[in-house]
């Protein structure tokens, strides 16, 4: 398994973000337009606060009854995120993820967020690490 920094360097430098004060509905569009399920949530100083996902969507605005458009994003975001360092190795963000329950984990280095990744890319790396393996032992075998 390979540090998440390795992940982040295949992307481009973007970090993508709301404010406290979006509205769930411009959330919305921003995750939409970026096609993305989770964006951080970053005050006006950067400081990350939070995480807005489809999933607190769904669960806190579309099940329960209110309107996307006079909800705050800071009223329905997740407030409690687990963080990684880029130091952190893929095996180890998937277990923090499966035990936690999470699809998404920022990347900070000395309170400074880098990124976020997804259980996607660490699927995408684990099977790119699978299939190197396995053409690895097909020459192996070969030879």
């Amino acid at each position: 398994m390979r540090p998440i920094s390795e992940l982040l360097k295949k992307r481009e430098a973007t970090v993508y973000s709301l404010k406290p004060q979006d509205s769930v509905f411009q959330a919305l569009r921003s995750l939409a337009d970026r096609d993305v399920g989770a964006m951080m949530v970053l005050d006006d100083s950067g400081r990350l606060v939070g995480v807005f996902s489809e999933r607190d969507y769904t669960r806190k605005i579309a099940l329960v009854g209110k309107s996307s458009k006079d909800t705050l994003v800071r009223d329905i975001m997740t407030a409690n995120v687990f963080t990684v360092s880029p130091q952190t190795d893929t095996r180890d963000c998937m277990a923090l993820m499966s035990q936690k329950k999470i699809r998404h984990l920022p990347v900070m280095e000395d309170g400074k967020v880098l990124g976020m990744i997804s259980i996607r890319d660490i699927m995408n790396d684990i099977i790119a690490d699978h299939e190197l393996t396995i053409s690895f032992l097909q020459h192996y075998i070969a030879s």
